[in-house]
């Protein structure tokens, strides 16, 4: 049975905006209507059976508390982890900030053949295309470049090399939400997944013919295995697609119908740092430059000259991709590039401190959570409800909040960079478009944590745990129907 913990209505009175230090914004306060209708689901809802739920409601006027239920337990947080990192990379970084990806050479002289090495200097961009290198090669190819007699070394000393946050699990090595972090990375399409290839599988054909496999970006980098066969129309789809640990060899096995859709799988990388640097060597190839040498890791020396350098997207517009698809590579990189900016390293330990601090600007003691990582992937962070939702509460004071809101998904909007992860969710007139939230998923956490616009016209701000769930899925529509209830009022 679980347990509901009874809430007191009593009367609000309206005080002006200011930044209450969180221990001080405990009155429970609220409507005796939403009141019961929020515990009659946690009561009765049987996939919460078993289960923890920490649920935090606060008034987006004052910070009040509308609704606690076990909103001071900490729990996993999952993605609602970025809610944090998003705030405080915009808060150290600024929303202006941006990333530089310098091509450097130590040649004495510019020229046709040049004697020396390239260097291709990464510097956090998690945004890096094809597209972008293939511009690099092209402004080289205008220096009247034809061929370099020498080496292409990466240089991705701006982040040390640990290249998985400490609790990250194993299973997820070869997931493209798994993948390493690393100063130099490369992303397939314009959902930036850092550090990952695009697999896509379709059918042969004529039945018995391998299937038809494309990677992008396109490269040798990575060797693929295709077992996979092409099959009857009424056949059956079993395609699986896997990278080997620690190799760059995908296996891809299974059968796949004749006009069947296509399978797409997103992959990370092992070592992303040389698979940029792979993906460079052919975009300068493909402008008619040759590199004699091969390809190496190291700084860039002092001595060596700019030949070009492309400039990333600013930290406002990156919080799109980040936030609405939630991207866990971005948030560490955002975590190191912190730490580099404000303390000179770019570790998680440098940068994870500096997120710390800034949590604590917001009006909480980080000394109350566990914090691991800056994706949420780990499943030993800890944070309740309650500092979730004042976490919110605080940064609407800020200048850039208008940024930061942007960048959540938005219930019902079916455009990806819109919706994002919640264009599939509460489609309902009541909720669609007024419910601006981060989800969050691991196996048995749900999270989803924002912004709700309510029938009556005030904005409430929500967060909700669900830990222990047999099925995440009903967890997820729990949320929704909570947020419902919210937007009813």
């Amino acid at each position: 049975m679980i347990r509901i913990v009874k809430s007191t209505v009593i009367i609000l009175t309206t005080i002006a905006f200011t930044l209450t230090p969180y221990t001080q914004v405990r009155a429970i306060t609220g409507n005796a209507n939403m009141t019961q209708q929020l515990n009659q689901i946690i009561m009765k809802d049987p996939a919460l059976q078993g289960a923890i739920a920490g649920i935090s409601v606060r008034s987006a006027q004052n910070g009040a508390i509308l609704y606690d239920y076990q909103g001071d337990v900490r729990l996993r947080p999952a993605s609602n982890m970025k809610l944090l990192t998003a705030a405080a990379a915009l808060k150290v970084l600024g929303e202006n900030y941006t990333f530089l990806t310098e091509v450097q050479t130590d040649a004495k002289e510019i020229k046709k053949t040049m004697s020396g090495n390239l260097y291709l200097k990464g510097n956090g961009d998690p945004t890096l295309l094809k597209e972008d290198f293939e511009n690099m090669a092209m402004a080289i190819k205008k220096l009247g470049v034809k061929k370099i007699k020498g080496n292409l070394v990466a240089d991705d000393s701006r982040y040390d090399h640990v290249r998985y946050s400490l609790d990250m699990p194993w299973s997820d090595e070869t997931t493209y939400y798994g993948a390493q972090i690393s100063a130099l990375t490369v992303s397939p399409t314009k959902e930036y997944d850092s550090g990952s290839i695009q697999v896509k599988v379709q059918p042969g054909t004529k039945i018995g013919e391998r299937v038809k496999v494309t990677v992008t970006p396109e490269t040798n980098y990575v060797k693929i295995m295709n077992r996979a066969v092409t099959v009857a129309e009424d056949g059956k789809k079993k395609i699986t697609i896997e990278r080997e640990h620690s190799k760059n060899t995908v296996t891809i096995e299974g059968t796949l119908p004749l006009k069947a859709k296509d399978k797409k799988e997103w992959i990370g990388v092992w070592e992303p740092t040389r698979f940029a640097a792979t993906v460079f060597r052919q975009a300068l190839a493909d402008h008619g430059i040759t590199v004699t040498g091969k390809i190496k890791t190291g700084p860039v020396p002092e001595q060596a000259k700019l030949l070009t350098k492309h400039q990333s997207m600013p930290l406002s517009e990156l919080l799109v991709p980040f936030m609405k698809l939630s991207n866990n590579v971005h948030a560490e990189m955002l975590i190191k590039e912190m730490g580099m900016v404000k303390e000179g390293e770019g570790s998680w330990e440098k940068g994870l401190a500096i997120l710390k601090s800034e949590v604590a600007k917001l009006g909480i003691d980080p000394n109350t959570m566990v914090i691991r990582d800056g994706s949420g992937i780990s499943h030993v962070d800890c944070i309740a409800a309650n500092q979730l939702s004042f976490a919110l509460f605080s940064v609407q004071k800020e200048k850039w909040f208008p940024v930061y809101l942007n960048a959540l998904p938005v219930a019902g909007k079916p455009e990806k960079m819109v919706g994002g992860s919640l264009r599939k969710r509460m489609k309902n007139p009541s909720t669609a478009g007024r419910v601006k939230a981060k989800t969050g998923t691991l196996s048995t956490v749900t999270s989803l944590s924002g912004y709700v616009n309510t029938k009556s016209g005030q904005t409430m701000i929500f967060s909700i745990l669900l830990n222990n769930m047999l099925d995440e899925t009903k967890g997820k529509k729990i949320e929704d129907t909570l947020v419902t209830i919210l937007a009813s009022q």
